[in-house]
């Protein structure tokens, strides 16, 4: 063991209570992110007081590490008094919060390092799964309690700030996509007639044709698990994925992050991300389909090289068509809606490429379309200052993670 490193299970105990009073308010699970959130579970014919009650400074985690890929079901409850969660996960809290704090050791539970080691460590035929008393033998530094409070403190201080610019950007593409909504959907400020039902019909001089159309189409690069990089290096790209892609539209910063050396990518230049590229997931679960079809509007050059399952669409100037109008496009509702209903089915829900690019499209006359791109650009100028400072926020809260273990 590294000196002034301790074995966790010092530190820890498991909790048990169980929700006798068979209460159904506030049934929660732990996602690969390492927060809770609302469960998806089918709770028909559920006994609930089965489940455990898991409260605030608690911490749950999923033992089953075979289905959940490279990240380790573990978080902190914060954000509720008291949850449930179901009887597979594991509950525990730390003894004395004067010698470890909860919100250090979910730092330590964040680093990619412990996702590895829990990985590794994990065992069984069937399912693999790292168990209770793999993780009272994880090592980690404990220093002294005020040293705890200052990383935890510089750590919230970020994680507070980026919080803010991402609610700023959700509002700001809010507006963005009621904009859309009103010109592309309602036909708002423009002479159109109404259906029969009642709905809005585009304007007689408006055409319809298929999303090929307007973008160039690549799909993700399929890089080997053994050439990512878990910590970066001096001369790298971050490889994007699925995870980097919002439900509901947008960049996600806090997905797994994975590395690449620019050296290893000698002749794949047209994965390489420009500004103003639109990445689309092209993968989900069966169960919860939630991120399939959404996409990415990439705000920076030569950063990111793309993944499989994400598809790249680039924007050919078709109409003049911008960007920004093809990512409000592919995160609207109706063409969400009939873009999954053309989706294979099978262990996973799967878009093809051919399912995206003749996906049906209505296109406004070009004027139209550059005075719309005009307007909404302010907005996605302020969105892409935001992104950058989140970019850079977000690399100094990884540097206090990886600083925890030097």
């Amino acid at each position: 063991m590294k000196d002034g490193y301790k074995h966790l299970g010092e530190y820890i105990r498991q909790v048990d209570i169980r929700n006798t009073d068979g209460k159904e308010e506030n049934l929660l699970g732990v996602s690969v992110q390492k927060q809770f959130i609302p469960s998806i579970a089918n709770t028909v014919g559920t006994d609930f007081t089965k489940y455990k009650v898991v409260k605030k400074g608690q911490f749950t985690y999923i033992p089953d590490t075979s289905r959940r890929g490279d990240k380790i079901g573990i978080a902190l409850l914060k954000d509720y008094e008291e949850g449930l969660v179901s009887n597979v996960y594991t509950v525990f809290e730390v003894v004395d919060t004067e010698k470890l704090l909860p919100e250090y050791l979910m730092l330590w539970f964040s680093r990619p390092e412990f996702d590895r080691y829990a990985r590794f460590k994990s065992h069984g035929s069937v399912r693999e799964v790292f168990d209770w008393n793999e993780m009272c033998m994880v090592e980690l530094p404990v220093p002294a309690i005020e040293e705890q409070r200052k990383i935890v403190k510089a750590y919230k201080a970020i994680t507070d700030r980026i919080a803010l610019k991402k609610q700023i950007n959700d509002n700001l593409e809010a507006q963005a996509q009621a904009i859309f909504t009103s010109w592309f959907v309602k036909y708002e400020p423009f002479e159109h007639s109404i259906d029969e039902d009642g709905s809005p019909l585009p304007p007689t001089d408006w055409e319809n044709g298929i999303l090929d159309s307007c973008i160039d189409f690549i799909n993700g690069y399929a890089f080997k698990s053994d050439e990512l990089l878990s910590e970066p290096l001096p001369d790298c790209y971050d490889v994007f994925k699925m995870g980097n892609i919002k439900k509901g539209g947008g960049l996600n910063y806090d997905g797994t992050r994975s590395w690449i050396e620019r050296k290893s990518c000698s002749g794949l230049e047209r994965f390489v991300l420009s500004q103003g590229d639109i990445l689309m997931a092209m993968t989900d679960m069966k169960e919860n389909v939630a991120l399939l079809g959404h996409t990415a509007l990439m705000d920076i050059a030569d950063k990111y090289i793309v993944n499989q399952r994400v598809g790249l669409l680039r924007s050919n100037g078709y109409l003049g068509i911008s960007p920004y109008q093809i990512y409000l496009l592919t995160n609207n509702p109706i063409f969400l809606r009939e873009l999954r209903r053309h989706a294979h089915i099978g262990v996973q829900v799967n878009l093809s490429k051919e399912d995206i690019i003749n996906s049906r499209v209505i296109f406004a006359p070009e004027e139209i379309n550059r005075a719309f791109t005009h307007k909404i650009k302010p907005l996605f100028d302020y969105i892409s200052l935001n992104n950058a400072e989140i970019l850079k926020l977000n690399d100094a809260a990884l540097q206090i993670q990886t600083q925890l273990s030097r």
